[in-house]
């Protein structure tokens, strides 16, 4: 009877620390509202590379600059769907088929071998939280990417996550990206540009489009591939952001010749590492932090 007692009370208590513990995540929930027209002057992944890049003594390197949706190509629109969320349209913010079989394949293999976020999840992430694994940093993030998609269109949601993710080291949102790895404006990038832009997104602070991998390559043309099959959010009046001109930055580099071989997009499992070094003798990147 004691033991039976007993075990009550530590359901009970378990059960009220839950509570407190969903409480408390709900209630500090960051409000998303002021994003329907509102720019971000910054990002919790851009305060977090400023904190390391301080904890090494260096100075913080910010390469950011706005643009409307407008005035980024269909393109990279396009890329970025293919290759991060396929299912952008379906969802509300948490594509649950694919957290199922990403948790399901993860414990098969052991590790983090495939993600399951949307590009609502990511935004979240990018936008108020951190690449932790911590398991309530993904509760969070999940109920953000709701309230995201609750309040926001699906153009306003793609257009700041173009603007703010994270292309390399420093590097944000697409006009910094196109400008440093092309050379040209967002509004200018071709169907592989965008294809090579978007591969990189798989671990941008180690893939290089100005230098492509193997892997990258193989990326890029599994991407363009797909591009036509995907439709992006078609272009509305913009609350936000007058645009800026386009300076003449002079003809666009050259690229590597493509490698066609298989590789993985936004549901596919990430082969397992094998032990010798990638082709172009660059050290094997870390998996996706979804």
């Amino acid at each position: 009877m004691k033991l039976a007692r007993a075990i009550g009370r530590g359901i009970a208590a378990l059960l009220g620390v839950g509570f407190v513990a969903a409480a408390y995540i709900y209630l500090t929930l960051p409000d998303v509202r002021p994003l329907r027209a509102g720019t971000p002057s910054t990002t919790a992944f851009m305060q977090l590379r400023a904190d390391q890049a301080h904890a090494k003594g260096l100075p913080e390197k910010r390469d950011w600059q706005w643009v409307p949706y407008a005035r980024i190509s269909a393109n990279l629109k396009r890329a970025v769907i293919v290759s991060e969320d396929s299912a952008f349209w379906q969802h509300d913010g948490v594509d649950y088929q694919q957290l199922k079989e990403s948790f399901e394949t993860n414990l098969e293999r052991m590790e983090f071998a495939r993600g399951g976020s949307t590009i609502t999840q990511q935004l979240a992430k990018n936008l108020y939280l951190s690449p932790s694994k911590n398991p309530i940093r993904k509760v969070r993030e999940l109920l953000i990417a709701r309230r995201l998609e609750a309040e926001l269109s699906k153009q306003r949601i793609l257009e700041i996550y173009l603007n703010v993710v994270e292309w390399g080291n420093g590097i944000y949102g697409a006009e910094a990206a196109a400008r440093t790895y092309f050379n040209k404006s967002a509004a200018e990038l071709s169907a592989s540009e965008s294809a090579l832009l978007a591969g990189a997104l798989v671990n941008a602070r180690l893939l290089d489009p100005g230098k492509p991998t193997a892997r990258l390559r193989r990326r890029q043309e599994l991407i363009l591939r797909r591009m036509d099959a995907v439709t992006p959010p078609p272009v509305i009046a913009e609350p936000v952001s007058s645009p800026m001109p386009a300076p003449d930055l002079g003809p666009v580099p050259p690229l590597p010749p493509p490698v066609t071989a298989p590789d993985v997009l936004p549901g596919e499992v990430v082969p397992a590492v094998k032990p010798a070094g990638p082709p172009d003798g660059k050290p094997p990147s870390t998996p996706p932090d979804n």
